[in-house]
């Protein structure tokens, strides 16, 4: 017990990280504005993202299964540790690094470890969300400014009832992205153990039943909850505020503009919906929270005329999705010859 608590640690440690850092973005804005305090969209954050893992975290984590089956705890361990070390150095330095991006790459270190092929279909489908879903999210953060403009100019409404209608909307689409997020990026936390998951279907009084890959879900959405309670303020104020300057208004267009794109990335039943109709569908992938709200946050600037935003900043961060799968890689690499050779424990079958 103590050996399969040890090696699901790296994933818990990586759960924590993506709650450090990307799962604080939902909520960066609105907190950046100083709309919402901290601790309450720590908490409506957390919880949503737990019942999203648990309910709907399925469908994304399939396609990472079909980049590389880690098929041995051990390798699993190493997988997800490289990851979460590349993404709490990159919260070290205050970026929105992608999540999805130290996953993949530490999975395709594995892969050259076990010599195994990497499915180049399911690299190409990955590596072209990196790059529709933060285009994806502008073009709705770019629509949807004009249509709010366009509400408050012609419905008029008080400063003061504006301010509350805000905080409302912020708390409401804070908790649909947090459930998003759980959904679409808990494959990223614990998909890698699913083919080596040391747990059995169980029913609780009864009546609730859980799959083993439910209860990996459910760890890997409480260590998310716990990362963003303890280390999560430093990113949220770079995305709230230090790439563009926000209003309370605009920061609520960033955050529903994000959670849609991580919505449509991680909703099995829209996936199915749209495919029964032969119709094209979004692939259930786990994107990056950090690449859509920074996608959200150029779209609104873009809508303003694109003066104002800090391109010093948007050059570390794309710098930092750059070097993340990269060092990601090196890392498992490293980590899993170790592992093997002076530890000797199998990491592949």
């Amino acid at each position: 017990m103590l050996t399969i608590i040890f090696f699901l640690s790296s994933g818990l440690f990586l759960g924590w990280s993506l709650g450090a850092n990307d799962a604080a973005n939902i909520f960066g804005t609105a907190v950046g504005t100083k709309m919402i305090k901290f601790k309450t969209a720590a908490v409506i954050c957390s919880v949503f993202i737990i019942i999203g893992a648990i309910i709907s975290g399925a469908g994304a984590s399939h396609t990472l299964g079909k980049l590389g089956a880690v098929n041995e705890l051990a390798g699993a361990f190493i997988v997800a540790l490289s990851a979460a070390v590349t993404v709490m150095w990159m919260t070290k330095a205050g970026l929105p690094v992608s999540t999805s991006q130290a996953i993949v790459g530490a999975i395709i270190g594995w892969n050259f470890f076990a010599k195994t092929p990497t499915s180049m279909s399911s690299l190409t489908k990955i590596v072209g969300t990196w790059i529709f879903s933060p285009i994806l999210s502008a073009i709705f953060a770019f629509l949807l400014f004009f249509l709010t403009k366009k509400i408050v100019e012609g419905t008029k409404i008080h400063l003061l009832k504006l301010d509350t209608y805000t905080r409302i909307g912020l708390i409401l689409v804070g908790a649909f992205g947090s459930y998003s997020l759980g959904a679409n990026n808990i494959g990223n936390v614990m998909g890698v153990f699913i083919n080596s998951s040391p747990f059995k279907d169980i029913t609780i009084a009864g009546l609730l039943q859980l799959s083993s890959i439910q209860q990996l879900f459910l760890l890997g959405g409480i260590a998310i909850a716990f990362g963003v309670f303890t280390y999560s303020k430093k990113v949220m104020m770079t995305v709230g505020s230090g790439i563009f300057k926000l209003s309370p208004v605009t920061a609520l267009v960033v955050v529903l503009a994000s959670s849609i794109t991580l919505f449509l990335f991680a909703s099995q039943g829209l996936h199915n919906f749209l495919t029964s109709y032969h119709l094209p569908a979004f692939p259930l992938v786990p994107v990056s929270s950090s690449q859509a709200v920074v996608g959200s946050v150029m779209g609104i600037s873009l809508a303003k005329g694109g003066g104002n935003l800090n391109y010093k900043k948007l050059g570390q961060i794309s710098l930092g999705w750059v070097a993340t799968p990269l060092a990601s890689s090196i890392m498992a690499y490293v980590g899993l010859f170790f592992m093997q050779n002076v530890f000797m424990q199998n990491v592949f079958k």
